[in-house]
């Protein structure tokens, strides 16, 4: 589903990335990990497009979507998370959800001013959907809470809620449990865990090893802009390679 060839990315004389290689296939959970400065948020901005890469290939599906703009690669099924909280804090529980949406509507200004049928009907369609992920992500007490007012850890389940209401077939999670005590992560482990079932690959940024191992299938390690590892989590946590990187060498 989404491979990486040879991605690299520099900033005048800093080689962010270097050579990267990396497979999502469909319905698997992929972890990356690796010390702070390793490039891993680098690496996700260069798959959603908000950076694009110096040299190499990332291609979704089979196509080039190294390019592409943000949202177009939005619509052809990439969904993400920020490390950094993202809401509308405005804008209601639901309201965030619903925003997440804006581009699976096919209403036409004409019949949404005329409040035609047809757009009623979508609507309909629209705000069904919105609860159902509110009720997937435990939300529908604080539907119509401003999202600002929303304790932490539901605050990052929103996020979720509303990457997921772009209907993906691919999500970046950055850090999805930045901030979350040990009972908060492994709910949001159970949501992850989840994904696939409903169709979804899943390619997670994480500090936090137990939800890594909670969750992956299979990780990568990136450290100063390189992959130095790639196995399944119990592998990988025993790669002396991996715990030099995080550790450093006696």
């Amino acid at each position: 589903m989404l491979v990486l060839e040879n991605v690299s990315r520099h900033f005048g004389g800093l080689q962010a990335l270097s050579g990267v290689n990396l497979r999502v296939e469909p319905q698997r959970v992929v972890g990356l990990i690796g010390p702070n400065g390793a490039g891993k948020t680098t690496l996700i901005n260069n798959i959603s497009g908000l950076d694009h890469p110096s040299s190499g290939h990332i291609l979704f599906d089979g196509q080039p979507i190294h390019r592409r703009a943000p949202h177009r690669i939005a619509r052809a099924g990439v969904a993400r998370t920020y490390q950094n909280i993202r809401l509308f804090g405005e804008a209601t529980t639901f309201e965030n959800v619903l925003i997440g949406q804006h581009g699976q509507g096919r209403a036409s200004m004409l019949e949404a001013i005329a409040f035609w049928p047809s757009f009623r009907r979508e609507e309909r369609t629209l705000r069904e959907r919105a609860r159902e992920l509110l009720a997937q992500f435990d939300l529908m007490d604080v539907a119509d809470v401003p999202a600002a007012n929303l304790p932490y850890g539901a605050q990052r389940r929103l996020e979720m809620a509303r990457a997921l209401a772009t209907n993906p077939r691919l999500v970046l999670l950055d850090e999805p449990t930045a901030g979350m005590n040990p009972s908060e992560t492994r709910a949001l482990g159970e949501q992850i865990l989840r994904l696939p079932q409903m169709g979804l690959a899943v390619l997670v940024i994480e500090h936090d090893m137990s939800l890594i191992h909670q969750v992956c299938d299979e990780v990568y390690v990136l450290n100063f802009g390189q992959i130095i590892a790639h196995g399944t989590p119990a592998e990988v946590r025993d790669d002396p390679v991996v715990i030099e990187a995080y550790l450093g060498k006696e």
